[in-house]
């Protein structure tokens, strides 16, 4: 989750420098794609594993760590699920404007930003499930 993610976040910021339409609308349309294909899945299949991988390890699911890890992840979903609603409508804004010839619209640049400062709370929420994973012995 966390490399497709980030990989999601540098293709689309890349395409977005360009400012151009006709690259950010086909990048925009694979970011969503990504999304859908490997980001949800992972959404999904993590607590599933981490629950049946706490359970074969004996570990109780209402320990503090991994009840943070828990909060922290619902969170960084609370950001996600608007970023992928924005990123459609970034792609569908691109391609508008791609296809008329257009500059982006004034949309266009308020969903990116909007996107761009959802990605951070959410790449810092990762982060810190991943330092929670390494220091939960720490913090017993």
């Amino acid at each position: 989750m966390f490399g497709t993610g980030a990989g999601i976040a540098f293709f689309m910021l890349a395409a977005h420098r360009t400012g151009d339409a006709r690259v950010i609308a086909p990048v925009a349309r694979m970011v969503v794609r990504a999304d859908f294909l490997f980001t949800a899945p992972a959404v999904v299949a993590q607590p599933v594993t981490g629950a049946l991988l706490a359970q074969a390890l004996g570990v109780s699911l209402l320990e503090p760590w991994i009840v943070l890890a828990l909060v922290l992840y619902v969170l960084i979903g609370l950001c996600w699920l608007p970023v992928v609603v924005l990123q459609m409508r970034m792609a569908r804004l691109a391609a508008e404007a791609a296809r008329e010839g257009a500059p982006l619209p004034p949309a266009y640049g308020r969903a990116f930003r909007i996107w761009f400062a959802l990605g951070w709370p959410a790449f810092l929420g990762v982060l810190a499930i991943f330092w929670i994973m390494i220091t939960r012995p720490a913090l017993l």
